[in-house]
């Protein structure tokens, strides 16, 4: 009989395989939970150890282990993207490059959104943006209750894109509009992204895929399973990320650097620390 698990796994090119049963083991069974957008599944998993496998975006997780949260990283990238396409500013309210960030009105969901947390490392190493001189406007909680957010909340019922229409916000992090007046912050995406590739050898990472302690101490079996069944799932689409142990730890090591440079994380793990003795040697 196969062990059932509450699962978290969004509709992703390397998922699919595994979602709609074409990939399947005598071990283990999913239990999908329905959670649209994917990432609305991450409070509940963070907050109440929803599932026992879950989709999960890299800096939530960073945060939920700097405050002990009972989960366990595998290494299985689900959702990895260049981010410099994520940034917006209004061009009716004159031309704004990404070193002109200093002192400005800067609107992102959550300020510990995964992206959020990528492009403001891009704009403090690559281009030497103050992210302390910013003010930030946020729209939402962090997934993990703990954190304590001294950013300053955007009036009940504003909608992100529209403040930015409206010149109530100078830029704003991790959307994307096909609004005339909108254009992105870094001017050639294209290049830039191939720049930053260069010199990281990576891809960002957004989201990978965690389970619960329990289920990692107690059937470090069912845990391997899971892992082989999430590469056998991905291996089948070339549409999927497919990273090596190397490219995977340089994306870790990164988005570690970011996340403690901008308070998420009181300290930098490392890359090792991510992982139980049952998921290092996956």
């Amino acid at each position: 009989m196969a062990m059932r698990l509450r699962t978290l796994l969004g509709d992703h090119p390397g998922t699919a395989a595994l979602k709609n049963g074409s990939i399947r083991s005598d071990l283990v069974a999913f239990d999908f939970a329905q959670y649209s957008p994917t990432n609305r599944g991450f409070k509940p998993m963070v907050r109440e150890a929803a599932f026992d496998v879950s989709e999960m975006a890299i800096v939530t997780y960073l945060m939920a282990k700097s405050f002990g949260k009972p989960m366990v990283l595998l290494p299985d990238v689900v959702l990895a993207r260049f981010q410099h396409g994520h940034a917006l500013y209004n061009a009716k309210a004159g031309k704004l490059a990404p070193r002109d960030l200093n002192g400005k009105r800067v609107g992102i969901r959550s300020f510990t959104t995964t992206t959020g947390a990528w492009l403001r490392g891009i704009l403090a190493n690559d281009y030497g943006v103050d992210l302390d001189s910013i003010d930030w406007v946020t729209f939402e909680d962090a997934h993990v209750a703990e954190f304590v957010d001294t950013t300053k909340r955007a009036p009940a019922g504003k909608q992100i894109i529209q403040m930015l229409i409206d010149g109530e916000l100078d830029a704003v992090l991790g959307e994307k509009s096909d609004h005339p007046d909108l254009k992105p912050l870094f001017a050639d995406v294209g290049a830039e992204e191939k720049a930053w590739f260069e010199k990281h050898k990576a891809v960002p990472i957004n989201h990978m895929v965690v389970v619960s302690k329990a289920l990692s101490d107690q059937h470090p079996d069912a845990v391997r399973e899971v892992h082989r069944l999430l590469a056998a799932s991905a291996a089948a689409t070339p549409a999927a990320p497919h990273f090596t142990a190397d490219e995977m730890r340089r994306s870790l090591e990164t988005i570690i650097r970011y996340a403690a440079q901008q308070g998420l994380v009181p300290r930098a793990f490392t890359v090792d620390e991510l992982f139980d003795d049952v998921t290092r040697v996956l």
